[in-house]
């Protein structure tokens, strides 16, 4: 079975359109990451996350209120990240197949959670996977996570023998070169061709991820080569340029 791995993205929102239906797998180990950013000042806090102040004390309050094992009060991961990817994804409009099609077959990468699957529980956060949070003999993130998410990512249900790479660099490499031996990795481009150089432009490759999960859902995929049906956003897919680990999409 293939799993397909995302990103998050950085403005949430609260949505009670659908229930959670339980707590992230990894949520022990984000109890550790949170009583470390509660006791973060201010200044210590805005210049881990890289922000503004108002961002910054935003961010420390929503710390201090959250309530992470009340599922009453979380938001489904699917619907509670609202950037670029997931409005072209959609799932507000899913049908109950191609949500169980996510359930199943898509984990979403989070700094501050791990791994979510997208009707786990989540509170809105702000904590991405490259800041420098030291907990213990760790001192970052990549470190404290270690391989957990890999294993959460192939392990978790049924298990999974393909991972299809969807998600930033940022996020990727906290799980690829985890991943065991046997697992077969496939990474999406999507790019231009210029001068003859595959280009990746940041908005497009966003809009295209959240296409893509889109595009799968609804044909219910089963097998990587079932990608490169994906002809969205002027994107289709380019032999030429790809291999059995990366397949390149490319628009005019």
């Amino acid at each position: 079975m293939m799993r397909a791995i995302l990103s998050p993205a950085k403005q949430m929102v609260r949505d009670d359109t659908l229930a959670p239906a339980a707590l992230p797998a990894l949520l022990p180990r984000s109890l550790q990451l949170l009583e470390a950013l509660r006791a973060l000042e201010l200044p210590a806090l805005q210049k881990l996350l890289g922000c503004s102040e108002p961002l910054a004390r935003q961010a420390l309050q929503g710390f201090a209120r959250m309530e992470p094992r009340r599922l009453a009060a979380l938001t489904p991961a699917l619907l509670a990240y609202n950037g670029i990817q997931y409005k072209y994804m959609a799932p507000g409009v899913f049908t109950r197949a191609q949500l169980a099609w996510v359930q199943r077959h898509v984990r979403i990468l989070s700094g501050f959670y791990g791994v979510l699957r997208p009707f786990d529980g989540v509170a809105p956060y702000r904590l991405e996977m490259q800041a420098r949070l030291a907990i213990g003999s760790c001192r970052d993130l990549y470190a404290f996570w270690g391989g957990a998410l890999a294993g959460q990512v192939v392990e978790d249900g049924e298990g999974a023998d393909t991972v299809i790479d969807l998600a930033s660099a940022e996020y990727s490499r906290a799980v690829m070169p985890h991943l065991p031996a046997g697992v077969r990795r496939v990474k999406c481009v999507f790019a231009q061709l210029q001068g003859g150089r595959l280009v990746e432009k940041g908005v497009y490759v966003k809009m295209a991820r959240g296409e893509m999960v889109r595009f799968l859902a609804e044909t219910g995929a089963r097998r990587p080569e079932d990608l490169q049906a994906f002809d969205r956003q002027g994107y289709r897919f380019a032999p030429e340029h790809s291999s059995c680990g990366t397949y390149v999409f490319l628009r005019p």
